[in-house]
């Protein structure tokens, strides 16, 4: 489950200790015959160290951002803490930035963590980690990251609250506007007009990051119900409310939805038609004999694009050499490099267990 930062703050900042009750209420009540897991993802940092640091609305700068982050995270996790505990139950703090989940030994540190939270009955609360996150790591909103966790953790349902009781098929303040109850694929919401912005001016999120989400754990096999805070029983429930969206593909490799969809090029290689192929519909490794060019400045590990020769990004990538290593390689044989330059150069640009195909 996953709940912004307007289902519990209130409208000047600060946690509303009655909005985190209910909802925990709700969620200690599912999990209470020992059936069902929760993970739940909460956003809510930011704002609640608005109200303790003096500042009347959200900062634009990423400094106070992270300030106020570092304030808030600990009065969420310690509302969070208190309210659980009135039902025996524990929670873990879990801080995810996107390089966590895109590099491999940090993916599999997040999925251990999760999952020991789990097997040891306890609930993890899962957020991004404002107070370090740059431009360059974040997330960009908890609809995302939630269904990013959805996936990883193999959830059989993915439930985002909102502002209003589900998606409608226009502003739903307008007479004349009715709710979607079921969501089969994206020509579904063909011509649907889709509110870019929360109503509270409290977090990042708005009913665009929702649909995304829902979209990246339906074809990830992850079916989703969108509702308000006040409804979140009803969905985990199973009953009839907001928008219920259907799951539209098949669990993939889990890190490759990470690198789809959570992480940032740091630079970019562009193929020849040739490695093109292979890498589209080959499903190959990446060689050096097929780059053509390289952009940016990147290290090993880091994520980047392949782009066609039209500069269209066909995949992506994690990098097996540094951004001055590669132009010396470019258009030769793992071969020849390494008969020349030693057996470390005879590995690929990028494995093709650490690639995935964007929009195939």
């Amino acid at each position: 489950m996953k709940v912004g930062s307007s289902s519990l703050t209130t409208a000047s900042g600060g946690l509303d200790a009655d909005r985190v009750d209910a909802l925990v209420d709700v969620l200690a009540k599912v999990r209470s015959g020992g059936e069902k897991e929760i993970v739940l993802v909460s956003s809510g940092a930011i704002a609640a160290g608005l109200a303790p640091l003096g500042l009347a609305r959200r900062p634009r700068d990423l400094a106070r951002q992270q300030a106020a982050a570092s304030v808030g995270q600990g009065l969420l996790v310690a509302r969070y803490t208190a309210s659980f505990a009135r039902y025996g139950v524990r929670v873990g703090q879990v801080l995810l930035t996107t390089d966590d989940t895109s590099r491999r030994a940090h993916y599999r540190n997040a999925y251990r963590t999760l999952d020991q939270l789990l097997a040891m009955g306890a609930v993890p609360v899962v957020n991004e980690n404002d107070t370090v996150a740059t431009d360059e790591i974040r997330f960009g909103d908890n609809d995302r990251l939630a269904a990013l966790v959805a996936h990883l953790v193999r959830a059989d349902l993915l439930v985002l609250l909102s502002d209003v009781d589900g998606l409608y098929d226009g502003d739903p303040g307008r007479p004349g506007t009715s709710r979607i109850a079921e969501v089969g694929g994206p020509a579904d919401l063909a011509g649907v007009e889709i509110g870019s912005a929360g109503r509270a001016g409290v977090g990042t999120g708005g009913m665009v990051t929702k649909v995304e989400a829902a979209r990246i754990a339906a074809a990830a096999g992850v079916p989703v119900v969108l509702t308000s805070a006040s409804r979140a029983a009803d969905a985990l429930a199973g009953r009839d409310t907001g928008t219920y969206f259907r799951r539209t593909g098949r669990r993939s490799a889990d890190r490759l939805l990470w690198l789809a969809h959570a992480s940032t090029p740091q630079g970019a290689l562009t193929l020849d038609d040739g490695a093109v192929r292979a890498v589209v519909e080959g499903r190959k490794s990446l060689l050096p004999a097929g780059i053509a060019a390289v952009d940016g400045e990147f290290t090993a590990g880091d994520p980047v694009e392949l782009r066609d020769a039209g500069g269209r990004a066909v995949a992506r990538g994690l990098v097996n050499y540094d951004s001055r290593e590669l132009p010396l390689l470019l258009g030769r044989s793992t071969r020849d490099l390494a008969r020349e330059l030693g057996p470390a150069y005879e590995r690929e640009v990028v494995h093709r267990d650490d690639l995935v195909v964007l929009n195939p």
